[in-house]
């Protein structure tokens, strides 16, 4: 019994292992946390585009349903708007309709859904549905994983909802947005795989978009990331995006560093 549970560990590690540069720091990948799994993230982003420093922080818990379906709750907290208070949450849902696996290797495809709301007024044309907009959103993504190297793409569509009571006199209305991402991730270590208590150490490189169909208006930056993984269960990420091209002004996360911790529990839910 000790060694059928010694080798369920150390698949349940391999497996972590083998998919730990798919954990995208900045956006999402195709795959789903295991089965009857329960995570926790604590998030904290800084963002210095301001006259002065402000922060967001975003406790989110998530529930793997099954090898197809996940869910996401999360709650939005800031000092954006002059003292620290709760602005909103968002609701977000991911489902894996397709994979296709080999060896060392697999591709992934999945549809996602959000739905949030925020009571921050408007004061820019971009579109975040973690914590500045109410709204709706939906789109796809597609990971392919080859050995070390994971590379994922997203494509999703927006919708802000209106409130005349949270609409700035002459400042931008957004409505609707185009996003869109290309996610890479790479394992540095460990070099050899010998059991799952080993640290990952992965680095990240993300370009993130948006684009205004209304105005034509739009941006892209990118966000370098480091990542470590313990013991197959805790996860520690850095991350840093900057603009590196666009037109859209008065961006809230146009220079925003994000620091996460999260922590996860396996077989967890009957």
């Amino acid at each position: 019994m000790k060694r059928i549970l010694i080798l369920v560990l150390m698949f349940i590690g391999a497996y972590n292992l083998a998919a730990a540069q798919e954990l995208y720091v900045f956006t999402e990948p195709a795959s789903n946390m295991p089965t009857k799994s329960i995570g926790v993230r604590i998030t904290n982003e800084g963002m210095f585009n301001y006259p002065g420093y402000v922060s967001r922080t975003i406790p989110e818990v998530m529930v793997g349903f099954n090898k197809n379906l996940m869910m996401h709750a999360q709650a939005f907290l800031s000092d954006m708007d002059g003292k620290y208070r709760l602005e909103g949450g968002s609701l977000y849902a991911k489902y894996r309709f397709l994979s296709l696996d080999e060896t060392h290797s697999h591709f992934r495809a999945a549809a996602f859904g959000r739905v949030s709301t925020s009571k921050r007024p408007t004061y820019t044309r971009d579109i975040n549905l973690e914590g500045d907009n109410s709204g709706v959103q939906g789109g796809l993504i597609f990971t392919q994983l080859l050995h070390k190297l994971a590379l994922s793409s997203t494509l999703g569509y927006a919708h802000a909802f209106e409130n005349s009571d949270r609409q700035v006199a002459r400042m931008p209305q957004p409505k609707n947005m185009l996003s869109y991402s290309l996610s890479s991730g790479y394992l540095v270590l460990p070099v050899v795989y010998k059991d799952y208590n080993q640290p990952n150490f992965n680095v990240y490189l993300e370009l993130l978009g948006k684009t205004d169909p209304s105005s034509g208006q739009s941006y892209l930056d990118i966000a370098p990331a480091i990542q470590m993984v313990l013991n197959s269960t805790t996860r520690i990420d850095f991350g840093y995006r900057f603009q590196a091209a666009g037109n859209m002004d008065n961006r809230y996360t146009k220079n925003m560093y994000l620091l996460r911790a999260e922590f996860n529990f396996f077989n967890v839910l009957k």
